[in-house]
């Protein structure tokens, strides 16, 4: 064991082999040896090993917990349950292997037998936690029944029934009970009782968070609507703190409510259950306005009842209420606001909410006001007047980013904006002097000043100036080195790079960012959207399966999650983890890193179909299957995680997002099923029957066929759906999502090859089924196939010639669509290969045939069939075709690697010394990367060009 626990697995089996030699019959050590055979990869020895110790169902303790480590390591957790399932009826009375027995059941999620086994255990353990395990199990069964009716007339009415046993005979004991008894009333919409629970005696017991009863309370009463106590319970709260804003906002939304209901309060009798009701607007302002008084003898300022006031404003003025009530004007209370809190980082966030509240005409003036009240000083050396401290760089940042968003900078010339430029990253600099003593992981005071200067920057670039994008790699890369922690830093210069086509910094980069957990799910796409896209095979292998083993491992984290949340009785945690469990099992970007993945490794392994037929088989791949859950895809990208100040007409929109997902859906479903289709290509060269056979369905050939032909018409379907999508022209924000390949992949004829590459594939069947005799027409067919084939193939390589990277008066422009063309022509010549060597052996057969003819018939000559000449000049032709592309591709390593990179001019400014450093880091970064991409991208035609040269019939 303790060679194992030092990872010594081979020393373990030795260990293990000499104890078996003395004791034959040691379970234990039968077990230990088997671990260290699974984990030297014997997977099957291990397994044989471990079935032959759990057929004599052991019932000592280390054999039991040994199993189940191996089990676990298998991943095969259902085969603890039936270990601890013969465990417990040889030792029916063992609370050990009974409450094992339970978590074995949780681990494969079997909520009835879990019901039972809990149950089972408070038989012969009567402990509270027992009982309510069996309780939590059936809700359970609830939330996972297909049934809505079953769940609500089943399930949980017994549930109840059970809790409210115990609680009849008094016997409730902790606050776990009382929250899964609430938790049962809230499913069964049963809010009255939840809250006279809550209310009442068993309520009591909820004080492990804080204000736990109140808010339950205040959900209840939503549910009820019972708006006069919605309004007491939150003033109440925000008497106790007035900074709470969730509370605020229950309050004026129960305060409007009641206005439209004409609620006015009972004579002679309490508002309501929870004390005195505000019922009307004068009130409410009054309230507000004893927040705000109050706030001023606060030993620290609060911001929530400032806040308050402004959105009491705003709520006035949707209802069409102007200023009758004197709360102020709303310029003058940002001003105010600003005054007092616009040294913290917060004010621009808090501000941002209300911006809606200032006419347009007054932004300029309501800027310069802001900028009057900030203590700058102009010295000699500097023009541009700085701030002396922390507290005025944070006030005037603050500024700077509400000019951003109220689309001031948006409004400038170019001119203008790259004035705007190079103060701001004169002010960066000058701020770098008060984080002298930040440590490596913190951030630099003034990197926002950085960070909008490359924002105005990118603006320029998508108006045209060509240069502006290598200015912002360079001041980014300059941020990065003062502040090498910064997340915003990386993830532009990794959104910015991808757009240039260069990936190799972007590994790197992205790796900086030590994404952890969950991030794999919502900011991976920014990985694996570009890595093999931009001919970066190994790196899109690589960042596949970083994503893959988070999504993996997240089914069995998630049952070691609900095990303890059983254990610690944190009951409401359950269904939270299992709904975590479902959102990452049924993500968009998990489906798309599958089925990329998959048609990854068939590219980079699959050369000829014996390969191809391996491949496929060890990924478990087949034409009928299909595993993602179409109608449940949920998008869990973060869209968001760019920083951005942009005004609300150029921010990304709902409408983005909804546009967003349907285009990643359908490029999706188009991929899923390029790879369907090629996974039935190896079973198609198995058995053909001859054409007057009667078994040919029977075997299941036919029925093969079928499956090709009916994904090849939904795969039409995709692409048209698709090519109607892309007619919309839709323009994402530049710093939204990232768009597809699809256009690409329709625009360079890639999708018409492939097409029409599995047309030719139901052809070829078609003539191994009807024989070479009568089938002139299709071997014609097939002939035209072949032909149009190579004109296409031809087509996709022209737009895929011209400079990768070429220099214009001085200035550096990228081609990445050359690049995606390239990759996109490297799988379609894949595909047409794989097609191909399909033809090939059913070619094969028939031409040895015809020779025993021509031996048998002593003839000198038997007349060819037009195919074997056709297939011939397919082949030869592609052979020429792939070694134009590769010395398409030597050609362009040798340009990329004589390319000198002249320093950029940027027009209208000159570079500092500083920055011409940078500048050269930036692109001799681009030229290594797209080097490298041609590099992978002509190694693998190589293997091709190989491959092909063996398809000589």
């Amino acid at each position: 064991a303790d060679y194992l626990d030092n990872g010594n697995n081979k020393m373990a089996i030795q260990q293990a082999d000499k104890l078996l030699k003395k004791h034959k019959d040691l379970h234990c050590a039968k077990v230990l040896k088997a671990i260290g055979l699974q984990r030297t990869g014997k997977q099957d020895e291990a397994y044989a090993l471990a079935q032959e110790v759990a057929a004599l169902e052991p019932t000592d303790d280390n054999s039991l917990q040994a199993l189940t480590i191996l089990y676990r390591e298998m991943h095969r957790p259902e085969l603890v349950t039936k270990l601890y399932e013969a465990a417990v009826k040889k030792v029916p009375n063992s609370e050990e292997y009974h409450s094992h027995l339970f978590m074995a059941y949780a681990r494969v999620g079997e909520y009835k037998k879990m019901q039972q086994a809990g149950m089972a255990l408070y038989k012969i353990v009567p402990k509270n936690p027992y009982y309510f395990w069996s309780v939590m199990s059936l809700i359970m069964q609830s939330i996972s029944a297909q049934d809505e009716n079953l769940s609500k007339t089943m399930f949980l009415p017994l549930a109840e029934r059970m809790v409210e046993k115990m609680v009849k005979e008094d016997k409730i004991e902790a606050e776990a009970e009382v929250e899964l008894y609430y938790m049962i009333l809230e499913r069964l919409e049963k809010y009255k009782e939840a809250l006279d629970v809550v209310r009442g005696k068993l309520g009591e017991k909820l004080t492990s968070e804080l204000q736990s009863r109140e808010n339950k309370c205040m959900a209840m009463y939503k549910k009820l609507y019972r708006w006069p106590e919605c309004n007491a319970l939150s003033r109440r709260l925000l008497l106790k703190n007035s900074d709470d804003w969730q509370f605020y906002i229950t309050y004026f939304d129960s305060v409007f409510q009641l206005i439209d209901e004409s609620w006015t309060p009972p004579p002679e009798e309490e508002h309501s259950l929870e004390g005195e009701v505000h019922y009307s607007i004068e009130q409410a302002v009054k309230f507000i306005e004893e927040r705000i008084t109050e706030e001023s003898k606060s030993s620290r300022p609060l911001r929530g009842p400032y806040l308050a006031k402004l959105e009491l404003i705003r709520r006035l003025r949707y209802r069409g209420c102007n200023d009758e009530y004197k709360l102020g004007d709303p310029e003058e209370l940002m001003f105010q606001y600003f005054k007092k809190f616009g040294d913290k980082p917060c004010c621009f966030s808090d501000l941002k909410v209300f911006v809606d509240l200032l006419p347009s005409n007054q932004y300029t003036k309501f800027i310069s006001q802001l900028l009057e009240v900030i203590p700058l000083s102009a010295t000699a050396e500097n023009e541009i007047a700085l701030p002396a401290d922390i507290k005025a760089l944070q006030q005037h940042l603050c500024v700077v980013q509400l000019s951003r968003l109220l689309g001031i900078y948006h409004a400038m010339d170019k001119k203008q904006k790259l004035t705007v430029v190079r103060e701001l990253m004169l002010r960066y600099r000058h701020g770098l002097e008060f984080g002298k003593s930040c440590l490596k992981t913190e951030l630099q005071f003034s990197d926002y000043y950085c960070l909008l200067a490359v924002h105005l920057l990118l603006d320029l670039w998508l108006e045209g100036e060509e240069t502006a994008v290598w200015q912002c790699l360079t001041f980014l890369e300059e941020g990065l080195s003062h502040s090498p922690s910064n997340a915003q830093f990386k993830l532009l210069l990794i959104r910015i790079y991808c757009r240039l086509g260069a990936f190799e910094p972007v590994a790197e980069l992205y790796s900086s960012l030590d994404a952890k957990h969950i991030q794999h799910d919502t900011i991976g796409y920014l990985l694996t959207r570009y890595a093999e896209s931009l001919g970066h095979y190994a790196a899109a292998s690589q960042s596949c399966n970083f994503a893959l083993r988070f999504f993996h491992s997240n089914q069995k984290d998630t049952s070691e999650y609900i095990i303890q949340a059983y254990k610690y009785g944190a009951f409401e945690k359950i269904p939270e983890f299992i709904a975590f469990r479902n959102r990452l099992n049924s993500s968009l970007h998990f489906a798309q890193v599958r089925t990329e993945r998959m048609l990854l490794d068939l590219l980079l392994e699959a050369n000829i179909s014996s390969s191809l037929e391996e491949s496929i088989k060890s990924m478990s791949l087949s034409p009928e299957e299909d595993d993602i859950p179409w109608k449940d895809l949920r998008d869990n990208r973060d869209l968001t995680v760019l920083f951005n100040w942009d005004p609300k007409d150029r921010d990304i929109s709902e409408e983005h997002r909804k546009l967003s997902l349907e285009e990643e859906t359908m490029w999706l479903r188009i991929r899923s099923l390029t790879l369907r289709l090629v996974s039935g290509l190896p079973p198609l060269s198995h058995t053909i029957q001859p054409k007057n056979s009667e078994k040919t369905a029977e075997n299941g050939v036919s029925s093969k066929i079928d499956t090709i032909r009916s994904l090849l018409q939904q795969l039409e379907a995709a692409v048209d759906s698709g090519k109607k999508f892309l007619e919309q022209k839709i323009q994402y924000p530049v710093l939204g999502p990232p768009p597809t390949r699809m256009a690409g992949f329709f625009s360079n004829g890639s999708c018409q090859c492939q097409t029409s590459l599995f047309y030719l594939v139901s052809d070829i069947y078609e003539l191994d089924t009807n024989g070479l005799e009568d089938s002139a027409e299709i071997q014609e067919r097939i002939g035209n196939s072949f032909k149009s084939l190579v004109e296409r193939l031809t087509d996709l390589f022209n737009k895929c010639k011209g400079d990768l990277i070429e220099v214009r008066d001085g200035t550096l422009k990228t081609h990445p669509n050359l690049l995606e063309n390239l990759v996109f022509f490297v799988e379609t010549i894949s595909i047409a290969l794989w097609v191909s060597s399909y033809c090939d052996s059913v070619l094969r057969p028939f031409k040895s045939n015809l020779q025993k003819k021509k031996k048998k018939k002593k003839e000198s000559s038997v007349a060819m069939p037009p195919v074997f000449t056709h297939f011939l000049d397919y082949v030869t032709e592609l052979q020429t075709l792939t070694s134009n592309v590769i010395d398409h591709i030597k050609g362009l390593e040798i340009i990329l690697t004589a390319l000198k990179l002249e320093e950029l001019s940027f027009k209208d400014t000159l570079l500092l010394q500083e920055e011409k450093k940078f500048t050269k880091t930036v692109q001799g970064k681009v030229q290594s990367s797209y080097h490298h991409s041609v590099q992978e991208i002509g190694e693998l035609l190589k293997k091709r060009l190989d491959t092909i040269k063996k398809l000589k019939i």
